[in-house]
């Protein structure tokens, strides 16, 4: 059967992001689940000045609240939480992992392209230190192949360092140069005011942290964290006029084998490479026309991958590019993870994609303070589950929408 052709992006209805808000993370020992996701949910509805009975619908990424808190059919916690409960809005969580945000975001993004609805809410949580960091890190390992990877003792991030010696030993990429992600991080989350992590490392503090899993040590690894995050999409008839909305212009999806074995490479990710692909088509952009990235730094390998198989750097380049101040402020790439991505700002998975279209927004309409990308235009998210067997890419673009 012939493949079908691809619908060019420019006859799909606009989706634009109205307001965006996310709790500080970290340890949120003082607030629960429903706390979170009600200071989140407010916070964006606030963000965007939309009024609840006019909310068509409402999606929740989430990766385990079940086994994180004893709580499933969390949709709901939503709407309890903002008082919507009386409105009887669809509320439907979605979970893939780590990737669990961003798969929430698109699934919102497309019922407003379908038209099918106007306004949609959609939230991204997960309380992850209400159980001790064995069992966080069990639960966490629960988005690789439980029969062929963690049944004979793997964990997520042993698979990560699985393929960072892989990545060391195809490119020559050095244990230095996947400090510099951690140093680089750490630095820009400094300058955030939500982040778990406020305080800039050196590269031998990364080097002589105890190690997790050779070589991924503990600086190389983003933490355990709550969190919500929380923004609210709108069309075009609602975004009319609004000078602070942000249009969604590309989001692309992949997926690939959960287990590393029946992968053909270790040193790239091929459902990131799809998703960007589909994303920038749809967007009608290249990597050259990006000013930051929102990347997935799970750990510090993960985002030298994300710059290669996103196309802002050739396959191997990521290391001595991240080394040489590349992809920073001041560098000559895009900006990755200006807020300190998954290793400082924090790693609640089932917020992180939504944490990350966030940051994005802040930085197009100019309200990101001290990190602010300078005359940015275009930014991307890119948001993975497991060792990136879901892969999720979103464009979002600073526009003026027509009264």
């Amino acid at each position: 059967m012939a493949r079908k052709p691809h619908v060019p992006r420019k006859v799909l209805p606009e989706a634009f992001v109205l307001g965006a808000s996310h709790t500080r993370f970290g340890e949120a020992w003082e607030k629960s689940y429903r706390d979170l996701m009600t200071e989140a949910g407010l916070g964006a509805l606030k963000d965007a000045r939309i009024a609840g009975d006019e909310i068509d619908a409402v999606f929740v990424g989430t990766m385990s609240t079940g086994k994180l808190v004893g709580q499933e059919h969390v949709a709901p916690l939503l709407l309890d939480g903002a008082g919507l409960a009386d409105r009887h809005i669809p509320a439907t969580r979605v979970e893939a992992a780590g990737a669990s945000g961003a798969v929430a975001f698109r699934q919102g993004v497309n019922l407003i392209r379908s038209g099918s609805a106007d306004v949609v809410v959609v939230g991204g949580i997960e309380k992850m230190t209400d159980v001790s960091d064995a069992d966080a890190q069990a639960i966490a390992s629960a988005g690789i192949d439980q029969e062929w990877e963690h049944f004979v003792g793997a964990t997520e991030t042993a698979l990560w360092a699985m393929m960072a010696k892989r990545h060391m030993a195809a490119f020559g990429t050095t244990r230095e140069q996947l400090a510099a992600v951690a140093v680089k991080n750490h630095a820009h989350g400094a300058k955030n005011p939500l982040a778990q992590f406020r305080r800039a490392i050196d590269e031998a503090a990364v080097l002589r942290a105890p190690l997790i899993a050779d070589p991924l040590g503990m600086f190389d690894c983003a933490p355990i964290s709550d969190g919500a995050a929380c923004v609210v999409l709108a069309s075009a008839k609602i975004a009319a006029g609004r000078a602070d909305a942000v249009r969604v212009s590309g989001s692309g999806m992949a997926s690939d084998s959960l287990a590393l074995h029946s992968r053909p490479s270790l040193t790239s990710l091929a459902a990131t490479e799809h998703a960007a692909r589909r994303a920038y088509a749809e967007a009608g952009i290249s990597p050259a026309d990006v000013q930051l990235a929102e990347v997935h730094d799970g750990t510090t390998l993960g985002e030298l991958l994300a710059i290669e198989d996103l196309g802002f750097v050739k396959k191997g380049q990521g290391g001595p590019a991240t080394a040489k101040g590349r992809t920073t402020f001041g560098g000559d790439l895009a900006v990755i993870n200006p807020s300190g991505g998954l290793k400082a700002r924090g790693h609640p998975a089932g917020a992180t994609g939504i944490a990350q279209v966030c940051e994005v927004v802040w930085h197009l309409r100019g309200q990101a303070g001290e990190r602010q990308v300078k005359d940015a235009r275009i930014g991307i998210t890119h948001n993975t589950g497991g060792t990136g067997a879901t892969a999720v890419v979103h464009v979002l673009e600073k526009t003026e929408v027509p009264e």
